[in-house]
């Protein structure tokens, strides 16, 4: 029994400091597979890929032996592969000199292997393999392969296809052995173990030449649909039970659903627990191309004694356990029991298709009493079932498990996991581009960012981040992450001299709370086939981070750090300062990795070519989180065939609350007329100097002057001039611009709330008279004080108190 690790690469010297293959993309890895114990020439194939230094591979059995680039879009590997090393898929990634690709998928096998060889198409002039081997190829258009084998009565033969499993495309396909009669032994479209891909055995009844046929599912296919066909006598168990168990220790296991009928291991469990984890059966006469996935945990095991079809059959055990068992025929229900006290709380979760079962679970908690429920569910976020429950009375209490259809079989297999509820820590890498997991690419001498997220379950509280296995010259800057935060920015910086090299970096996180004895790890998936509406169908998923120095970007990026604050409802432009290299001129686009809370920036400014500055507009809603946050942008720019990226160093931005406050007073006038529109400013912090007010959002055909605003200033009444063209109506988006100077700098309130109503004049009456002009009155000094502007409504009780003078 094998079990998947951790890391192998090799670093080759580097071509140059030329950035010129930047942001490599890998297509393809041919063959697509190898059997171990063997050296093989590989082709990497994809785009800039010209300085590529290193093969990066997730797990480990794999040598790189030579590595060299043949032109742009092509590097050949010679991989020396143990014989030791544990079937399976492997992830692998180019590393440049320049940045890391995208990850592709390579199969170990444990059988020679032999590739297609067109015609095959048809049944009648099958391509002739032998037993135990691998066969590399490609389904077409209506394509259909077929192949022979000899067989002697009694004998295995098993087909498992790797098809949707290599990563390429949303192939389904599909296996079947036939006789030399063409009549169809067994066939299998999609398999609960292989998840998409097919895999059928049958006992040889007679000797003689066996067919095993190969097609996509609906007739389909194309270039992209390429497989690995395992044929052979192997074992091929399709459940194991337990289907999982506690990691350190030696368990017996059953596996099941094999032709030539089932047997029993005892298997020692590694200490470590891995997520990835299998068993692979294997005996005299091979082993099984895939496994048979396995869970780790630190429960102890039970398993389920039949017959526990009713409540009274119920097999007892004692929480927390995880117990096992299989839905063995239609309609099959079992039952499991436990003591349990008032209060106690479980995560009760069934783990079936996860581990590759075809059982969809039905899981119900009740009192064994009464029969009351305590809890019920199908599905929880999850193809399996997931419930927790707090015990309402001392009781026991039953556990009861069914497929959602009835249906069942022998390799209906479940583990149900009765455990208390622990906290759970999961770290990641957000997405900066849609389904493309991120990495790490730090130029020499320089900086980059990105964000750390983490997932807490049944806990809160600050944590600590931080890196093991970091590339030797990368030094991390990093931040707690505070309870409310799940994301943090992390700056990196490469030293001048540090060597172009990659590695598979640990990202761990820890409770700052040291009575928290948990930590957390990376877990990244990488998507390699999506289906309709891009839904995830099958990726990678990855424990560690690439990450890489690569050669001197000829560009670095820094922010001018801010000295004002931002306000909410406020404006900022933040500087961004480049420094090129000599010769270099190209346009370099800024952005800010990640937006404090109510803050908006624009992602689409570039320091124009030949230039050394730009601003990046900063916006503040009004409820904008108060404090001070760190921020870092971006710096992206097209070097070579490709882009390379920078960032700056962690900026401090202060957000504030407003230094005023303003009250609009509603204004109406005429069109043509003039109106006063009042303010009514509160201050809120003191400032020094003169502020600048405009009025904004004014209707076309309205002015306004602005005004000067001091700490002391109570009220502002701005000279509002209409034309005869102004529309007439509401307008509710008028605002004004405050620009208080602080240290230097401007510090920009956009206060919101105004109101302006425009009317058209009426016209006037036909018959009313005339009305005198009174007459002016003479100028008299005055040492009085300027009057209060009036309101609206104080106008127009005065226009209606001379209104009713003049009609006397």
């Amino acid at each position: 029994m094998r079990i998947l690790a951790v890391l192998a690469c090799v670093v080759f010297s580097s071509i140059g400091n030329v950035a010129s293959a930047a942001e490599p993309s890998l297509g393809a890895i041919s063959p697509f597979g190898a059997q171990r114990g063997n050296e093989v020439d590989v082709t990497f194939s994809g785009a800039r890929l010209g300085d590529a230094q290193q093969i990066l591979i997730y797990e480990p059995g794999i040598e790189v032996k030579s590595l060299a680039a043949e032109g742009d879009s092509s590097v050949k590997v010679k991989l020396a592969i143990a014989a030791d090393c544990p079937v399976g898929l492997y992830g692998m990634r180019v590393r440049t000199a320049t940045g890391i690709s995208d990850l592709k998928l390579f199969s170990i096998g444990a059988m020679p292997d032999v590739q297609e060889a067109e015609p095959n198409s048809e049944f009648d002039a099958p391509q002739q393999v032998g037993m135990d081997v691998t066969v590399n190829g490609v389904v077409e258009n209506e394509d259909v392969d077929y192949y022979v084998v000899d067989a002697k009565a009694g004998e295995r033969i098993t087909a498992e296809i790797e098809g949707l499993r290599l990563g390429y495309t949303f192939f389904d396909p599909y296996v079947a052995i036939l006789d030399d009669a063409r009549f169809e032994l067994v066939n299998s479209d999609d398999a609960a173990l292989v998840r998409q891909d097919g895999v059928c055995s049958v006992v040889a009844p007679k000797d003689g030449k066996y067919i095993v046929q190969v097609r996509e599912s609906s007739f389909g296919g194309s270039g992209e649909c390429r497989y690995r066909l395992h044929v052979g006598r192997f074992p091929r168990p399709t459940a194991v039970i337990p289907s999982g168990g506690k990691a350190g220790t030696t368990v017996d296991v059953r596996l099941l659903g094999d032709v030539l009928g089932d047997r029993t291991e005892k298997v020692t469990l590694p200490a470590t627990i891995s997520r990835e984890f299998s068993l692979f059966a294997n005996d005299d006469l091979g082993v099984a191309p895939s496994g048979n996935p396995f869970r780790l945990s630190t429960l102890d095991n039970g398993l389920e004694a039949e017959p526990n079809d009713a409540r009274e059959q119920a097999t007892p055990f004692a929480a927390p356990l995880a117990v096992h068992g299989v839905i063995e025929k239609a309609g099959d229900v079992d039952h499991f029991k436990f003591a349990g006290k008032k209060g106690q709380a479980f995560d009760v979760r069934v783990l079936a298709r996860q581990l590759r079962s075809p059982l969809d679970s039905v899981l119900q908690v009740l009192r064994a009493s009464n029969g009351q429920g305590v809890g019920g569910n199908d599905d929880s976020g999850s193809p399996d079932s997931y419930l927790r429950v707090t015990l309402p009375e001392d009781d026991d209490y039953l556990v009861v498990i069914r497929d959602h259809l009835n249906k069942g079989g022998v390799d209906y297999a479940y583990r149900i996991e009765i455990a208390p509820i622990q906290p759970v820590l999961t770290m990641g890498l957000p997405e900066r581009q849609q389904y493309v997991a991120h990495t790490l690419s730090v130029p020499q001498g320089n900086r980059m960012a990105l964000l750390v997220s983490a997932s807490r379950t049944d806990w809160g509280g600050d944590l600590n981040v931080s890196f093991n296995g970091l590339p030797e010259g990368i030094t991390a800057e990093t931040l707690p992450m505070t309870a409310n935060r799940t994301f943090v920015p992390v700056l990196f910086t490469a030293a001048d001299g540090a060597s172009p090299a990659g590695t598979l970096t640990d990202v761990v996180g820890k409770p700052v709370d040291e009575n928290l004895k948990f930590d957390g790890h990376l877990l990244q998936r990488s998507q390699l086939v999506r289906g309709q509406n891009n839904v995830d169908v099958y990726g990678h998923w990855a424990e560690r981070m690439a990450a890489a120095v690569t050669a001197p970007a000829p560009f670095k990026v820094e922010i001018v750090q801010p000295k004002a604050p931002l306000v909410r409802d406020g404006q900022m432009s933040l500087k961004i300062v480049a420094t090129r290299a000599e010769g270099f001129t190209a346009p370099i686009g800024v952005f800010l990795l990640y937006n404090p809370p109510g803050i908006g920036s624009s992602a689409s400014i570039s320091i124009a070519e030949g230039k050394n500055e730009a601003e990046i507009p900063l916006t503040a809603n009004g409820g904008a989180e108060i404090g001070e946050h760190k921020i870092v942008a971006i710096a992206r720019a097209g070097v070579g065939n490709g882009a390379v990226e920078t960032s700056t160093q962690l900026a401090t931005l202060s957000v504030a609350a407003p230094f005023v406050g303003f009250a609009y007073q509603k204004a109406s006038v005429e069109q043509g007329q003039e109106v006063d529109v009042v303010v009514g400013v509160t201050k809120n912090a003191d400032f020094a100097g003169e502020a600048t007010v405009e009025l904004l959002g004014l209707p076309a055909g309205v002015t306004a002057e602005s005004l000067k605003l001091t700490k002391d200033t109570e009220q502002l009444a701005f000279k509002v001039k209409t034309s005869k063209d102004s529309p007439a109506g509401k307008h509710k988006s008028v605002l004004a611009r405050a620009t208080i100077v602080e240290q230097g700098e401007p510090v920009v309130h956009m206060l919101y709330g105004g109101e302006l109503r425009i009317d058209v004049p009426l016209p006037p009456k036909p018959d009313a008279p005339a009305v005198a002009a009174a007459p002016m009155p003479k100028a008299v000094a005055d040492d009085k004080p300027a009057e209060k502007p009036l309101s609206a409504l104080e106008k127009l009780r005065q226009e209606r108190e001379k209104a009713k003078a003049a009609m006397k």
